[in-house]
Order: C-alpha cells, then sequence, then structure tokens
C-alpha cells in the first residue's frame, strides 16, 4: 500500500505548490473547462498528454486506448469525440501515437495475446495495407517505428471520416486534425504532416453530404 500513499502524497504537495504560486487556478478550473485541443493518445504510461506538451490541467481534453486507435464503432472514443467538437468547441484534434508501442509490435507478430487481439486487428489491417513498405525495412524497431506512423496517419482519416467532424465542417466550425508521434528516447513530437481542415481533404467514398 506504500505506492498508493505515495500518489497521495504527491497530491498533497502538487496542490499545496498549485494554490501557492496560483491562488486563482483551482477557483478558476472549477468554474469551467474550455480546452483547445482533444489528445487522442496511448494508454502507455509514459505518454502523458499535459506533460508531453507542457500544459497545465483544463487546456487539453484526452481520450486514450492501447496504440491511438480510432474505430467508427468505439462508442467510447465517438462519444468523446462529440462532445470535445460539439460541447466544448474544441479548435484542434491531435492523434499522438508513441515510438516503439507495444500495441504496435504486439499487431506485427502472429502471437495471441488474449481479448486485446480483436482490438489490435485494426491494426493489422493497417500493417496488411503497408506490408510491402514495412517488411522492407532491415530491423524490427524501424518496422515497428514505420507502423507506428503509419498507424497514426490511418487513425487520423479515421476522426476525419466522423459525422461528427465532417458536421463541424459542414457548420462552418474551424476544427483541424492533426497526426503526431512521440518518441520516447528524446521527449520530442514529430508531426506527420498530415493535418486536414475540411472534407476536401478525404477521399470521396467517405465525404457525407451536406443535409
Amino acid at each position: 500500500m506504500e505506492e498508493v500513499k505515495r500518489l497521495i502524497e504527491n497530491n498533497k504537495t502538487w496542490s499545496e505548490r498549485i494554490r501557492r504560486e496560483q491562488p486563482d487556478f483551482f477557483p478558476t478550473l472549477e468554474k469551467q473547462q474550455a480546452p483547445t485541443f482533444l489528445w487522442i493518445g496511448c494508454s502507455d504510461s509514459r505518454v502523458p498528454a499535459n506533460e508531453v506538451v507542457g500544459v497545465m490541467p483544463g487546456e487539453v481534453f484526452v481520450h486514450r486506448n492501447v496504440a491511438n486507435v480510432v474505430v467508427h464503432s468505439d462508442l467510447n472514443c465517438l462519444s468523446v469525440l462529440q462532445f470535445a467538437v460539439e460541447v466544448l468547441k474544441v479548435r484542434h484534434i491531435t492523434v499522438t501515437g508513441h515510438y516503439g508501442c507495444g500495441g504496435v509490435k504486439a499487431a506485427l507478430q502472429n502471437k495471441q495475446f488474449g481479448m486485446i487481439d480483436n482490438w489490435l486487428r485494426h491494426i493489422k489491417d493497417v500493417y496488411s495495407l503497408n506490408k510491402g513498405e514495412i517488411d522492407a525495412l532491415p530491423t524490427e524497431t524501424e518496422r515497428v517505428d514505420r507502423l507506428c506512423e503509419l498507424n497514426v496517419i490511418q487513425q487520423v482519416q479515421n476522426v476525419c471520416c466522423t459525422s461528427i467532424v465532417q458536421n463541424a465542417w459542414h457548420r462552418g466550425q474551424f476544427l483541424a486534425v492533426h497526426g503526431w508521434v512521440y518518441g520516447l528516447k528524446d521527449g520530442l513530437i514529430k508531426d506527420l504532416e498530415v493535418t486536414k481542415t475540411s472534407s476536401e481533404q478525404l477521399d470521396a467514398p467517405y465525404v457525407y453530404v451536406k443535409s
């Protein structure tokens, strides 16, 4: 139980420091939530959203799952997305993967890991579509890292193909969807430069006509 006690003590220390340095912080935070960003990231404990981009609580709305996957049948993710876009009016959505992702590495293998295999199937689909490029890379590390990038690119596409995001664009709401990969080795974010800001940037079969 010492591990749990340590977290409670850390929280107390953090709270006291914030109240001392910024007396209005908690009263202001309590009254409203107005983040500019929705972060869709991996559940990996080494990639905490706020710390990675250097912002305080209240500035980033966060959804995390294994390997930062966005699936059109995942009601959890879609609920977060809708709340962020339609209620909080975020201006930016970042799909943020990370190099060396365990979920992505597992998707490159033919082993069974349990129930998560069904989730990793989505990443296996990305691998299947890009198998020639990935298999041509000389090392496992390079193959995993490239699939991390390709997975992020696919998930950006998946975010943009939702009716939630396209309806926001139809309303004239500014919304940019970005693809990033975080480096565990150096703590730096790489922008994959796949940002989308309108349905005109999508393939025709995925575009919803404005009703």
